[in-house]
């Protein structure tokens, strides 16, 4: 597979780390590392291991893991749309993946400074039920360093693929614009990307589309009261 995909000039690689192994996620994060092309990580199965609380693995633990095996990207979660997730937990994993030192903090199921030296580190990706109404909760939540994917999001646009891009982009560099100049993206994120799509055509069709799919879930990865008072 992974000679197939050299031989193709792929540039990126999805892969399903738990599925497939530490060992051979390990041998794929050298090979295409070593020929240019990126090694985007999927987590399928994670919540067989990480939901059960009595006797499971909490997915910061295999967040670490696979820092220390190798890859570029992997779903993380969003914490707005349909891939949902407890904003304190789901930036403890994010922040242990992208960055290289992080200071303990128990809200966030940091239990103890981590310092990874010169180890890579693994982009997020926000992926699951997400569109431009979500923009802004995206960038404020998550800051610059994660990649946004958006599925249904772009295909769903009835004008095609090419018109959503635009939409997409668009509502993206109004909320980083914002963000940058002091706005609130919390309370006036809407309002910023509705006054962004009287510019852009494209993004308007998209509001109009958008407006009313939410994905309103209530967390399943939560922390326990003891856990936060630790």
């Amino acid at each position: 597979m992974a000679m197939c995909s050299r031989d193709l000039g792929v540039p990126i690689v999805m892969y399903d780390y738990l599925t497939g192994g530490f060992t051979a996620n390990t041998s794929l994060a050298h090979y295409y590392r070593d020929n240019g092309i990126l090694l985007h990580i999927h987590r399928a199965m994670h919540a067989v291991i990480d939901r059960q609380k009595n006797h499971g693995t909490h997915f910061h633990v295999l967040a670490k893991a696979l820092l220390m095996s190798g890859g570029d990207h992997i779903h993380a979660g969003t914490i707005v749309g349909k891939l949902e997730g407890e904003r304190e937990i789901s930036l403890g994993f994010v922040n242990l993946l992208r960055y290289d030192f992080i200071k303990q903090d128990s809200s966030c199921c940091i239990y103890f400074t981590h310092d990874w030296v010169s180890l890579p580190g693994v982009l997020p990706v926000a992926s699951g039920g997400i569109h431009i109404s979500y923009m802004s909760g995206l960038v404020e939540i998550f800051g610059d360093d994660y990649v946004v994917q958006f599925g249904g999001g772009t295909l769903g646009h009835p004008r095609g693929n090419a018109p959503s891009v635009i939409a997409n982009r668009v509502a993206l560099e109004a909320c980083v614009q914002s963000r940058n100049e002091g706005r609130d993206l919390t309370t006036k994120g809407a309002k910023i990307i509705c006054e962004a799509s009287k510019w852009s055509p494209e993004l308007a069709t998209a509001c109009e589309v958008w407006k009313e799919i939410t994905f309103d879930f209530k967390p399943v990865d939560t922390l326990d009261k003891e856990d936060k008072e630790k």
